[in-house]
């Protein structure tokens, strides 16, 4: 009888303990990775984009970028984590945490509270429009850019990432997104060359050369990308454990080798390496690697960031050059080709029979590269079509674009009557 009690006590004991549990080392890895991608937006997005930008521009994008994080913020604890990641149904969640209603300090989400989860959640969707910024700076107007964005986060960023990662149509389909190509790049990217389309380029593109104004923010930014991309990507394993450790080591491998192969391109194509190749070349292996982050090894990590060096620079040059396009700081190019690459490649390198190239999951490569697909082009169309409708709304409500004039005299004095440098 005693060893019958024994053995219930134990059954019962291992049933609770095969419910979540707060875990501390996660949660504490979790509350680092946070703090980590809110470092990517401010400081590292902002001096990364405010370098790039001329002088007489630095502060309207450091301005974006800075109340971009207050106000997706808001938006986050208000609507956007309820929709996200809210019951809901295939394609939008519902209200059920409008307000972040029903998280408590006990309230859990898997091994992490899931107040951790939603803050960290919530700089992914501070960071994604502010992406955006890059592909119409210099010539929107501030009042344009609030109302586009917080449209754009409720309607756009919130259903898609549902899609993937709130349980929807795409998340049932079996797509493997880690920490962001399709949420996060693609919609960014794509959100941004619509945006630069629909508003047009600026005044004297492309015969006039607009240079970066300070390299040495530029560089300063993109360092602190890089560091805290560690938290974007080994964050989104939600736990500290070989995925995460996995999750950064390929993340810094791609990171290195499309800084070395872009710079390398740019060589041989136009006799010298620049600092602003081997940043860009940076973020494109960085954009790359990231929806294949937690599937793939350090192998296919390697090809990942040779092939986003050489396909982000190829198309960073069509556009501009060819297309004419004026993404001014090649958002598409960078994290919406980016994203696209990083996506339809995880469906091969995530496969454990490719020898040293391995990843993590026996998949068979063509189901998965369907399915990676569909998510792609699911995302580029549905954001596509969105963000045009919501810039068409945008500028009939408030005008999208300063005047030539101002333009010309820079955003900094016309919109906020300071300027970035008074030596």
């Amino acid at each position: 009888m005693r060893l019958f009690l024994t053995m219930a006590l134990l059954l019962v004991s291992g049933a609770a303990a095969a419910e979540d549990v707060l875990d501390k080392g996660d949660t504490a890895w979790i509350l680092t990775s946070t703090a980590l991608v809110l470092f990517m937006t401010i400081p590292g997005l902002s001096l990364f984009y405010a370098g790039l930008v001329r002088s007489k521009n630095v502060l309207s994008v450091l301005m974006q970028c800075f109340t971009l994080t207050c106000l997706m913020s808001i938006l986050w604890l208000l609507l956007g984590y309820s929709l996200a990641f809210g019951e809901g149904n295939a394609f939008i969640g519902d209200l059920s945490n409008v307000f972040l209603a029903n998280i408590g300090e006990d309230t859990l989400s898997g091994t992490i509270p899931e107040s951790a989860f939603a803050l960290f959640q919530m700089t992914f969707a501070v960071i994604t429009p502010a992406l955006i910024v890059g592909g119409f700076a210099e010539r929107m107007r501030f009042s344009a850019m609030l109302l586009f964005c917080t449209a754009w986060l409720l309607l756009v960023y919130a259903p898609v990432c549902h899609w993937v990662w709130g349980g929807g149509w795409l998340s049932e389909m079996g797509a493997m997104d880690f920490a962001g190509g399709i949420v996060v790049h693609i919609t960014a990217g794509v959100a941004a060359i619509v945006a630069a389309v629909v508003l047009g380029s600026r005044r004297g593109f492309p015969s006039q050369p607009m240079p970066p104004h300070n390299m040495t923010l530029t560089i300063t930014g993109a360092g602190m990308l890089w560091v805290g991309w560690f938290g974007f990507n080994g964050g989104s394993a939600l736990a500290a454990n070989g995925d995460a450790a996995m999750a950064m080591l390929v993340t810094h491998i791609s990171a290195a080798a499309g800084a070395f192969t872009w710079l390398t391109a740019e060589w041989i194509r136009y006799g010298k390496p620049s600092a602003l190749g081997a940043v860009t070349g940076m973020v494109a292996g960085l954009g790359t690697i990231t929806p294949a982050s937690g599937f793939v090894g350090p192998g296919g990590a390697l090809v990942i960031g040779i092939l986003a060096g050489v396909i982000c620079f190829a198309a960073t040059n069509y556009i501009k050059r060819t297309l004419k396009i004026d993404d001014s700081l090649d958002v598409f190019p960078v994290h919406g080709v980016g994203g696209i690459l990083g996506t339809l490649l995880t469906a091969v390198f995530a496969s454990s029979a490719l020898g040293v190239f391995s990843g993590q999951h026996d998949i068979v490569i063509l189901d998965q590269l369907g399915v990676q697909a569909i998510g792609v082009l699911s995302a580029i169309v549905y954001t596509a079509v969105v963000s045009f409708v919501l810039l068409k709304l945008t500028d009939v409500l408030v005008g999208n674009r300063v005047d030539d004039e101002e333009e010309l005299q820079g955003l900094d004095l016309v919109l906020h009557n300071e300027r970035g440098y008074d030596l």
